[in-house]
């Protein structure tokens, strides 16, 4: 189990750093003078069409792997006891009682009628 999990971690953090760098290797719709006339694009290494399909289609399957391996992460760290969340497993205790109905502040020392 913890060879899968290692294995996931290593596919998550390589789809990470591959989100960060195609996300970055993108031009905005306005990024120079000549993309606004649509000049440059013919001689491109992608073809006539330009980059933008091929780095976000690419974008797009990496994010994928990513949100994928991340759930399953989340799934495999706290699925066998059925906890998902990040307060599971957390119970909530009450206040203890203190018997004469006073109670005293930790911070100030004073005392506080219940």
């Amino acid at each position: 189990m913890e060879l899968l999990k290692t294995l996931i971690w290593i596919v998550n953090l390589l789809s990470a750093l591959s989100v960060i760098v195609l996300v970055l290797m993108q031009h905005g719709k306005g990024a120079d003078m000549g993309a606004a006339f649509g000049g440059g694009s013919s001689g491109s290494l992608f073809g006539a069409s330009g980059s933008a399909n091929f780095l976000s289609r690419t974008t797009a399957i990496v994010a994928v792997i990513f949100f994928s391996t991340s759930m399953s992460l989340v799934y495999l760290s706290g699925g066998s006891r059925g906890e998902l969340g990040v307060m599971a497993g957390k119970v909530e205790q009450a206040a203890p009682q203190i018997p004469g109905g006073v109670a005293k502040d930790k911070t100030s020392g004073t005392k506080i009628p219940e």
